[in-house]
């Protein structure tokens, strides 16, 4: 069996039942301001082999992730080393992809030194991480340093993601597509930026208030459109005052009136965010044009509820790379597995294509 056929196998196996024979270890990556905690996952007893560095998305486990985690343990069942690093503000709900840069040069600073490592380590994005990756992989400091990129779940454009948050709507070539959005994503984008948006100044409260229940949905592990979060809605709404608590709830209704649905209102919100988010942070936008010297592959779950499958079509066009690949799969949601049932054959369908994309990609590190 080929190499990429074994690690695929293996990647498999680990992600349909953990096994012994790994470890996970802390480490601390020294940078200019001090040290960056990281896990690493490796194969105990394996000859060397490749390389990963993986940046988590904007989520409260950070590195811990379960399905981040789920993930690295696989693809070290495969013989790679995989190097999480913690992103601290990302895992505080903050949009600074700036971070992206020292916690990507310091993964592969490390695993460079790490005898068990053999060529040039693959850098992969997850979630709001995957355009950061690419983004970062650009970079004169990385660019001879990466043997491949990927990008799983990520977005190609802010302001489209935003209306699809709101409105539940998002479009490719012509066809618009509907699904119920996830609000986790306005929470976030309002925490960040709300005070930003003319007009809005002063509501610094309720973009506080949005942040901390981003917070509080990650420390419970509640899903962010579950009743269960009604109460904590609740309680961030008493706190504020009159004016603020109607504000709130047009980015935090009861989750039976959650979605806002699209309108005017939902449109032109979705707008306003996107620009002050823009204004603020340029480089959350995803340029027209991103130079990238070795593969890329991009993947996006089918049933993404976040992040619009659409978006990653939307990315590829933009990267110029000796190869771009993309998969579109059902059987993932964002971050974990698609619950819906489906077909034998669908199911087989669906299987084939993400193992082939995935034995494409460990073949290239």
């Amino acid at each position: 069996m080929l190499p990429s056929l074994r690690r695929t196998a293996r990647f498999a196996r680990e992600w349909s039942r953990p096994l012994p024979g790994l470890e996970a270890v802390e480490v601390s990556l020294p940078e200019a301001v001090g040290a960056r905690p990281a896990t690493r996952y490796s194969p105990v007893g394996a000859p060397p082999g490749p390389g990963w560095v993986l940046l988590h998305g904007i989520t409260r486990p950070g590195r811990r992730h379960r399905s981040l985690t789920r993930f690295a343990r696989s693809l070290a069942a495969g013989g790679a080393t995989v190097l999480v690093p913690e992103i601290e503000a990302w895992a505080e709900m903050e949009l600074a992809p700036d971070r992206a840069l020292d916690a990507a040069r310091a993964g592969v600073e490390h695993l460079e030194a790490d005898p068990r490592v053999i060529g040039r380590p693959g850098l992969m994005g997850f979630s709001f991480g995957a355009p950061q990756a690419l983004r970062v992989a650009a970079e004169p400091s990385l660019r001879d340093r990466l043997g491949a990129v990927a990008g799983f779940g990520g977005y190609g454009d802010l302001g489209r993601t935003l209306r699809f948050l709101f409105t539940g709507e998002h479009e490719w070539e012509g066809t618009v597509r509907r699904a119920r959005p996830d609000p986790y994503g306005r929470w976030i984008v309002a925490g960040n930026y709300l005070p930003r948006v003319p007009g809005f100044e002063d509501a610094g409260d309720v973009a506080y208030a949005l942040r901390r229940l981003a917070v509080a949905a990650g420390d419970l592990g509640i899903e962010s459109w579950a009743p269960g979060l009604d109460e904590v809605k609740r309680t961030l709404w008493a706190e504020l005052s009159p004016g603020e608590r109607e504000l709130f709830r047009v980015f935090a209704p009861d989750a039976a009136c959650d979605p806002p649905g699209p309108g005017p209102e939902s449109e032109e919100w979705a707008r306003r965010l996107a620009e002050a988010a823009g204004s603020v942070q340029p480089l959350l936008a995803v340029p027209d044009r991103v130079d990238v010297e070795v593969p890329v592959f991009l993947l996006h779950g089918r049933h993404d509820h976040l992040i619009p499958f659409t978006e990653t079509l939307r990315l590829a066009p933009r990267i110029r790379s000796p190869r771009v690949s993309v998969a579109i799969t059902g059987l993932f949601g964002h971050s974990a597995g698609d619950p819906r049932s489906r077909s034998p054959s669908t199911w087989a369908s669906e299987l084939w294509t993400l193992g082939r994309t995935l034995t494409e990609l460990l073949a290239v590190v």
